[in-house]
């Protein structure tokens, strides 16, 4: 049966691309980087946790469409320049990426140590490694690097940083989840059973 859009969930996709919007303003610039260390990736994980596949997609490709207009939603600086800069490699998969950790986020029903395991897993994949995948090409494209310089750049120093906010993704969605299924933040569970 084909679902619409909550305004619930409608509502927190916005909030939580409003949380990724503040979050890219506490940022640790690196000299060697323009690529700085935020907690933005941890409002992707959050989303994609919290929200499931459908919104956290939703809410994170309000925030690179949002961006592509104008809106100066990724550290005061929007536009197609921002997205087509040295970091808009990262940017462009955050949908994919709390899309991917919403689906299999969902379906880890188990709230014991393999379960919590899983869902780290799937944060440290998808809301992590996965950005890299475009990430640091376009870094090196966009910057003429080779790349090695460019996994220099935009790889290596963050991924100590991106582990923490994996844990700390997972510690919040797995306690959240217990008070707040993703079927009540998102009003998809009242929508069905209207029908």
């Amino acid at each position: 049966m084909k679902q619409s859009f909550t305004l619930r969930g409608v509502a927190f996709s916005a909030l939580f691309a409003a949380l990724v919007v503040v979050f890219g303003y506490i940022s640790i610039p690196l000299g060697f980087t323009p690529v700085p260390i935020t907690l933005q990736t941890l409002a992707v994980m959050l989303a994609g946790g919290l929200l499931g596949a459908r919104y956290g997609f939703f809410s994170m490709m309000l925030v690179v469409v949002l961006t592509a207009l104008g809106l100066p939603l990724l550290q005061g600086k929007g536009g197609i320049a921002t997205l087509l800069g040295p970091t808009g490699g990262y940017v462009v998969m955050w949908p994919f990426a709390a899309l991917l950790i919403g689906l299999v986020v969902g379906k880890i029903r188990s709230q014991s140590f393999g379960g919590t395991v899983l869902v780290f897993l799937a944060m440290a994949c998808f809301g992590s490694l996965l950005l890299y995948v475009t990430g640091v090409p376009w870094l090196a494209q966009s910057l003429n690097l080779p790349m090695t310089k460019a996994l220099a750049a935009g790889f290596y120093p963050y991924i100590p940083g991106d582990m923490i906010k994996a844990f700390a993704a997972t510690i919040v969605t797995v306690s959240l989840r217990r008070a707040f299924p993703q079927e009540r933040l998102t009003g998809a569970g009242h929508y069905q059973a209207q029908q």
